[in-house]
């Protein structure tokens, strides 16, 4: 089937995924495409026929971001009106003027046999705009979950895109070596002029990920700042990107199929948060993506966007859009007594226009409506509470499986535990410590901050090395922490080790050859090396906060079906309270073999991957699908 031109036509996709590349059979279906608004301006290949010149679809008749504010006539129906005699004949449906016509054919069976081959019930073409997706571009978790949670998805029969920055650091290029540039490009009206930006494209593991491209994200440092701080323009950056994902699922033939305007983004951190509010303000006024819905997944409320009011202007946003991110700090956090606190909040802006919102824990749901975990955010969280909810993550079970794992001298299973002990020797070789089978091998993995509860740590470490253990922390961050750690090392020759800096294969090997893992930390959405360490039998020591809380069940010998828990989680976070958590474990380490065998082995059993995660997912899509655009 011929494909209109770009800004003359979008697609919104049935309940079955348009005809892709992966291995098994697609319905063909033949599809009408209603005309939509083209919201930014974009250039592309000239326009195909449909069937024949007379009648192809009309250019587009509303223009984009450049059009007057005030809404404009309904567009007629280009979709069916124009059809010619030959498709006008009983078969065709229309669920509504908004949607996809499907014509039925003589291929009924195969589109019911190709249903029949999704896990998910319905399945839907979902967009997730995040500042950063492993493998491409890491800073911490938000990487992981969004370089993963879209292939789980993907696997279950939706049609997923991925849309992030597309960084050239230097280090980082030979990551999208394999992306190509899509010929389309789009310009974006905001700080003051005319942004141009372009579309990279990779199809990996039935998920295309999409790269934006511009001069703003080519820069040496890290993803969000330097030595020197965080970059000054990353507002400008990622508004950007969110106005380029609005635009992605029109204009890019991905598959040879648009997405088209039936999608649900999903938006995660303040870094995306800027589509909701698009969405609402720059499209639905002119019948564009008003079947759309967003789902808001904060990962760390602690991040939220602020900068001054003044450059809300900068934005592109109708002014009567101000309140939507208005954000005025409380008298404490002013800098001095003129200063009025105000400035606009890019996680405020989707939290009052997102459909749905989700953390990633149980735990940090609540968390948030609390003014101890709020971030000044509480009490608007708490008016939406109805459609919050909290999500673990999930682990990828190919980088993360002790029967596998490639930076591992040694293999073992929930069957056989005997690789793990040989771990532990190579681990404690490696690292120079007595070789010591008999010794708990305690470990911490993470930055050296406040935040991961650092200070805690230094303060146990002089008692806890009065015990008969080994303690090895792996992390960068904080140079006085750094510093500690070294002067730390030199102190306790025999029992403790500091590797500052980070390395993939190492903190593989730490969370296979330790027998305990410390999380000490003050907050935490939901936290991912508590989920390693029980993949691999190494029994996590917490504190009960968070996603810690929520996958972390405190150790009970005399449970109703007998000893029960899969480590400690201990509250309130203090030095004696850690201390004695620690304790508990050692020696039950040392004097219950038996019972710590079945710690191992209940957190081994533990279903921690994302295919259940993405399960939850799909009901939170459903629930969002339900009820009208929160903001239309």
């Amino acid at each position: 089937m011929a494909t209109p031109g770009v800004g003359a036509a979008c697609l919104a996709p049935s309940a079955a995924a348009a005809p892709r590349r992966p291995s098994y059979a697609r319905p063909r279906l033949h599809l009408v495409r209603r005309r939509c608004v083209a919201e930014l301006s974009r250039e592309g290949p000239v326009s195909r026929p449909l069937h024949s010149p007379a009648q192809q679809l009309a250019p587009p008749v509303v223009p984009g971001f450049l059009a007057p504010p005030t809404p404009l006539p309904t567009v007629p129906d280009a979709g069916v009106g124009d059809l010619g005699p030959e498709l006008q004949f009983q078969g065709i449906e229309e669920d509504s003027v908004d949607r996809t016509v499907v014509i039925a054919s003589e291929q009924d069976s195969e589109i019911i046999d190709a249903k029949e081959q999704f896990p998910a019930k319905v399945t839907r073409s979902i967009v997730f705009v995040t500042g950063e997706a492993a493998p491409y571009a890491k800073s911490g978790g938000l990487g992981d979950v969004c370089g993963s949670l879209p292939i789980a998805l993907a696997a279950r029969g939706h049609r997923v895109m991925v849309v992030m920055p597309r960084y050239l650091n230097g280090s980082s290029d030979k990551n999208y070596a394999k992306a190509f540039y899509t010929g389309k490009h789009i310009k974006v009206p905001c700080f003051g002029g005319s942004h141009e930006v372009t579309f990279f494209h990779e199809y990996r593991d039935s998920v295309d990920w999409v790269f934006v491209d511009h001069p703003s994200y080519h820069r040496p440092g890290s993803l969000y700042g330097d030595n020197f701080g965080a970059f000054g323009d990353n507002q400008f950056r990622y508004t950007l990107l969110c106005y380029a994902a609005c635009e992605a699922p029109l204009i890019l033939e991905l598959g040879g199929y648009i997405y088209g305007q039936n999608c649900m983004f999903v938006v995660n951190d303040w870094h995306a948060s800027l589509v909701p509010v698009l969405l609402a303000s720059k499209y639905r006024p002119y019948g564009v993506y008003r079947d759309s819905r967003s789902t808001l997944v904060i990962h760390n409320l602690a991040h939220q966007g602020v900068e001054p009011a003044s450059t809300y202007p900068d934005l592109g946003l109708p002014p009567e859009w101000y309140g939507a991110l208005e954000w005025v700090f409380p008298e404490w956090a002013r800098r001095h007594a003129l200063d009025k606190g105000e400035a606009v909040n890019f996680l405020k802006g989707a939290v009052v226009t997102a459909d749905r919102i989700v953390t990633v824990s149980q735990g940090y749901s609540w968390e948030v409506t609390t003014a101890e975990g709020g971030q000044g955010l509480n009490e608007l969280l708490s008016s939406r509470k109805s459609v919050l909810n909290g999500i673990v993550n999930g682990i990828d079970i190919n980088d993360w499986n002790p029967t596998s794992d490639k930076c591992l001298p040694y293999h073992y299973s929930i069957d056989d535990l005997s690789g793990k002990a040989k771990c532990k020797a190579e681990l404690q070789k490696e690292l120079g410590l007595p070789v010591r089978a008999d010794v708990p091998l305690i470990g911490f993995i993470g930055r050296l901050d406040y935040q991961k509860g650092i200070d805690l740590i230094k303060m146990a470490i002089p008692d806890l090395m009065r015990e008969d253990v080994q303690f090895v922390m792996l992390g960068s961050g904080d140079p006085i922490f750094e510093g500690w750690m070294r002067s730390t090392e030199s102190s306790y020759k025999d029992k403790f080790r500091g590797w500052v800096g980070f390395s993939v294969p190492v903190s593989h090997r730490i969370t296979a050859g330790c027998d305990i893992l410390l999380m000490p930390s003050r907050f935490e959405p939901c936290g991912l090396n508590q989920l390693y360490a029980m993949q691999y039998g190494t029994i996590p020591v917490v504190h009960a906060t968070g996603g810690l809380r929520d996958t972390v069940e405190t150790f009970n010998p005399f449970g109703k079906k007998g000893e029960e828990g899969t480590g400690w989680a201990f509250s309130p976070l203090t030095v004696d309270k850690m201390l004695w958590a620690l304790r508990i474990a050692t020696s039950t380490y040392r004097e219950h073999k038996p019972s710590w065998e079945g710690l191992m082995k209940r957190g081994m059993s533990k279903d921690h991957t994302w295919d259940h995660a993405a399960e939850q997912y799909e009901q939170i899509f459903e629930w969002a699908f339900v009820d009208q655009p929160y903001v239309m």
